[in-house]
């Protein structure tokens, strides 16, 4: 029945959603530690930071800015010759990390410029080093708001992965594209948005509830 409504085989789909799910757990992984140690690199680096160093910092934010301004469709095709070079083929999981790095590490940055300058003059008092001091002290005031920000970012890269369908990346985005828009199957297109969607309230859901519970923790 669902064949003959959509126009192909439940195994189709959920193999497309198992590929969504392994780019999307992949490159967030990949993306999250490049992100964090941007974000910590960017925090320390800043205007009044504990390592305050305002050439490094520029090159870093600079960097962040472009990447950011740059549309992922067009990220895909600039950086297709580099992934070749990498994976020798059109695996969209090296566009995908770099398209997540920079952005997480943009709203990680955000999460640790939350923590009040009080906390930190208290952890320097103490003779903390600045390790101690962002493992001990930051990181644990933050960690909601990184929470949060890692499920925005999750979000943000579902829908990269929809535009990864483009270079053949395979997932749900490959579906809606080869399968729906280029067959003009609408009754496709509009389950692959659903599926989507799905996602996204699943993960924006599970990303609120966690947070809640590590503030009223705290």
């Amino acid at each position: 029945m669902i064949q003959q409504y959509l126009g192909i085989s439940p195994d189709k789909l959920i193999k497309a959603g198992w590929e969504t799910l392994y780019m999307v757990g992949f490159s967030l992984i990949i993306g999250s530690i490049v992100g964090f140690f941007i974000a910590i690199v960017l925090w320390l680096t800043r205007k009044g930071g504990l390592k305050e160093n305002p050439l490094l910092y520029t090159i870093l934010n600079g960097f962040i800015n472009i990447i950011r301004s740059t549309p992922f469709i067009i990220l895909l095709v600039c950086v297709m010759p580099f992934t070749k070079i990498i994976v020798g083929t059109r695996a969209a999981i090296v566009p995908l990390v770099i398209y997540t790095a920079p952005f997480l590490a943009r709203l990680l940055e955000t999460s640790l410029l939350e923590v009040g300058g009080g906390i930190i003059e208290a952890a320097q008092s103490m003779g903390a080093t600045t390790f101690q001091i962002i493992v001990h002290f930051v990181l644990p005031e933050a960690f909601a708001s990184v929470i949060l920000a890692l499920t925005t970012g999750t979000i943000a890269l579902i829908g990269a992965t929809a535009m990864a369908g483009y270079i053949g990346g395979g997932g749900i985005g490959n579906i809606a594209l080869t399968y729906g828009y280029q067959t003009f199957n609408f009754p496709l297109m509009f389950a692959t948005v659903f599926i989507l969607i799905a996602f996204v309230w699943i993960i924006q859901s599970l990303g609120n509830r966690l947070s809640q519970k590590r503030r009223t923790h705290q």
